[in-house]
């Protein structure tokens, strides 16, 4: 169910933008987000609204209803058109709806400080965005490991625990999860090949591939490669990323909007 515009900028919650991808369902374009993500915003006591594509012009207005975003992971990929390079596997699914305008809202979002989770699809869009490159295929470049889960698996074991990320010593997400070391999911193909200026790790996995990275940027900024909505309510470490996400959303809102009193 979607907001009336003056519900999104009375609400008592910050408000996250969640775009979304495109997708044929039968014989008929939708735009959608998977649920597990706009659980995530609720997790993080924040409203979202699911947007779609949007004209270059008219981003600006968005974000002014915007207290935070995230950006969704996803099947499909990033086009390699926006990194310089073709498309290696053309059985892979692309979104260059999704490409068109998360591509230039994303540079708009940091500039603001407005707060910023992305995940998985989202957080490689992220670094292409501001000028960074993508691995198409990360388990054909040595010394990397597969990332990929295995798809004849039920869900719930694709979505297990896989590999541990190590942290960054000092860095953001060490002083939100207060751990060195912990365990994610690896359900990827792609991932951050040279990162984009401006870009600091906050945490490798094993192989050295890049599974975290915040933007030189005002405000809370923070993009992982693993999928932290997966029964986010449940881990520890998914509660405490989406809790310092609503925090921060909160903070933006009580800046630029101080909410109503009821």
């Amino acid at each position: 169910m979607s907001l009336p515009l003056t519900a999104v900028k009375t609400s008592a919650k910050p408000v996250v933008l969640v775009p979304a991808c495109n997708r044929v369902l039968g014989n008929h374009p939708f735009h959608i987000a998977g649920k597990k993500y706009v659980d995530g915003v609720r997790l993080a006591q924040c409203q979202p609204l699911i947007v779609p594509s949007v004209e270059p012009e008219d981003i600006d207005a968005l974000l002014d209803l915007a207290d935070g975003v995230l950006l969704t992971g996803s099947p499909s990929n990033v086009h390699p058109s926006h990194f310089g390079e073709e498309v290696l596997d053309p059985s892979l699914p692309l979104d260059t709806d999704r490409d068109a305008w998360t591509l230039r809202l994303i540079p708009r979002v940091l500039a603001r400080g407005i707060p910023l989770l992305a995940i998985c699809r989202g957080a490689q869009e992220t670094n292409v965005a501001l000028g960074g490159t993508l691995h198409q295929a990360v388990h054909d470049v040595p010394p990397h490991h597969d990332h990929r889960a295995d798809y004849s698996q039920p869900v719930e074991v694709q979505y297990g625990p896989s590999h541990d990320v190590l942290v960054e010593p000092g860095s953001l997400l060490a002083r939100i999860t207060g751990e060195q070391r912990f365990r994610v999911n690896s359900v990827h193909g792609q991932a951050v090949n040279r990162l984009a200026p401006g870009v600091q790790v906050q945490a490798r996995a094993p192989d050295g591939l890049v599974e975290a990275f915040s933007v030189e940027a005002p405000g809370f900024n923070l993009c992982v490669q693993w999928h932290p909505e997966w029964l986010a309510a449940s881990n520890p470490i998914s509660r405490q990323l989406f809790g310092a996400f609503g925090e921060a959303c909160t903070a933006y809102r009580d800046r630029h909007r101080p909410p109503p009193n009821v």
